[in-house]
């Protein structure tokens, strides 16, 4: 999807995922959106970035996956 931001029809639209005043889609401090155990990161809320910036958002949103379904995490969060 990169590039030309979250595709809006679908998926996302089918699960009711919130979006952001900027057409992003909109999470919390774990990486979670609206709905519970739909994660996201990278170009998906945050739009258009480098691939640093997708990859580091990426590892955190894991983090956040692993401690969602095993209750805790040794993953590093880097970013919140």
């Amino acid at each position: 999807m990169g590039i030309t931001g979250a595709e809006k029809e679908d998926l996302l639209e089918q699960l009711g995922v919130e979006l952001t005043d900027r057409g992003n889609v909109a999470r919390d401090k774990n990486w979670m959106t609206n709905v519970e155990g739909v994660f996201t990161a990278g170009d998906m809320q945050h739009g258009q970035s480098l691939i640093v910036w997708a990859i580091s958002e990426g590892r955190s949103a894991a983090a956040s996956v692993d401690k969602y379904l095993m209750g805790e995490t040794d993953l590093p969060a880097l970013l919140e």
